[in-house]
């Protein structure tokens, strides 16, 4: 007999509409036509040269140990290749740090005692999804413990960690910030929310659909209790304090929500916005700071203090030999001075077609998108992250070391 034969008696249409999916939903599970809400998928292995790259050691030095079995021991490959995993990357941080204890901050990054979580809020804008991206990514690389945060309803920074959202409808439990943002009494904890990913010491917490339910519900409530300020973004702030001592720099990934990335504002210690150098997109971006100013604006009214460590602009998807980009990047660091980050990410086919495979070049290797092309495009990324480093080493009061370290690195790939 048909689930839906004897329905339940009153019933409302709201809670018909449940019924039924509900019921659609079972039949799905049982039919096996639920889509995966995870795409299991392995991270390459990197190449001994790679390593000793990301190290900043030679490729000898790293030979010798593996001969003296020291570290871990790598795979070997065809002609006595070798290749490390990730997750040995960071346990070879972790011997180089104690074997050389006056280079631990380069070999292990990590933030020590008293140096506050670094929480960088990428504004929504052009590109802000792959700077979101390759900065949580190149930040694992690096070493550091990473959470991504993605406030796209579309998951658009998920789908590239292989989480599809709309798996989500057969979940019995949220998993996105909206389970620990929730006004209702089923909100979760915000350890609940966080999946990890196939980077070691990169977590994420997926954007789903329910982020537009809790814009709407913030919406609602704002309106009906007559509140004077916004107070939804405390509860962000609220939730990243529960899981502060497991990272050292959480990445969020705003969407259009304005209650959300009112949130993403407060609780940033610093702020990354994306504009490609042409006019109209110029203009777009100075409109989209208008709202920027205006959330901020809101909240110190509140009485909260809004303090970033900085606010950066970060030019994207740029073509250098393009005349009129020439000169809209020179207008833009004319008007904004040293807010503008000095790298520029170029218009790049590489990137173009790794985002097609859903992956970053970090997972793919040279061969697969073109030498030249994936070469050109790691030096932009790579300069724009080191940059974003140096930052983070600022404000914890280290010396910077990865500009110079990744200029060293962009003349070696030149020549």
């Amino acid at each position: 007999m048909p689930r839906s034969e004897n329905p339940p008696q009153m019933e409302t249409t709201s809670e018909r509409i449940k019924r039924h999916i509900k019921e659609l939903s079972d039949g799905l599970i049982e039919r096996g036509a639920v889509p995966s809400f995870r795409d299991e998928r392995p991270l390459r292995s990197f190449s001994l040269g790679e390593v000793a790259e990301i190290l900043g050691v030679s490729g000898s030095y790293l030979r010798q140990l593996s001969i003296d079995g020291l570290g871990p021991t790598p795979e070997l490959g065809t002609a006595g290749r070798r290749s490390y995993t990730l997750r040995q990357i960071n346990e070879l941080r972790a011997y180089l740090a104690l074997a050389r204890p006056k280079e631990a901050l380069k070999f292990c990054p990590r933030r020590r005692e008293g140096e506050k979580l670094q929480i960088i809020s990428v504004a929504s804008g052009p590109g802000s999804t792959t700077t979101s991206l390759y900065l949580a990514q190149g930040l694992a690389i690096q070493g550091y413990r990473v959470l991504a945060i993605d406030l796209d309803p579309k998951g658009s920074l998920s789908k590239m960690f292989g989480y599809y959202f709309p798996a989500i409808l057969f979940s019995e439990h949220p998993v996105s910030m909206y389970g620990a943002l929730s006004y209702n009494d089923d909100r979760v904890s915000m350890r609940s929310v966080i999946q990890s990913t196939h980077f070691d010491g990169l977590d994420l917490v997926p954007g789903t659909f329910e982020l537009d339910r809790f814009e709407s519900e913030s919406t609602r409530r704002f309106h009906n209790e007559n509140l004077r300020y916004p107070d939804a973004s405390i509860k962000m702030v609220s939730a990243l304090k529960e899981v502060e001592a497991d990272y050292d720099v959480v990445i969020v990934h705003c969407g259009r929500g304005s209650f959300l990335t009112a949130g993403a504002y407060e609780t940033a210690t610093g702020v990354l916005v994306t504009v490609r150098p042409q006019c109209p997109e110029i203009v777009s971006m100075t409109m989209s700071l208008d709202y920027y100013a205006h959330d901020i604006s809101l909240i110190e009214k509140a009485g909260r203090p809004v303090n970033h460590d900085f606010t950066k602009y970060l030019v994207t998807r740029h073509d250098p030999r393009d005349v009129s980009e020439q000169e809209a990047v020179a207008f833009l660091r004319y008007s904004l001075g040293d807010d503008l980050l000095t790298a520029t990410v170029w218009e790049s086919d590489a990137i173009s077609e790794a985002w097609l495979k859903k992956r970053s070049l970090y997972e793919l290797l040279a061969g697969a998108v073109g030498r030249s092309a994936y070469e050109q495009a790691m030096e932009t990324l790579n300069s724009t992250n080191a940059e974003v480093m140096d930052l983070i080493s600022e404000v914890w009061g280290r010396p910077p070391m990865y500009v110079s370290r990744a200029s060293r690195t962009a003349g070696k790939a030149r020549s």
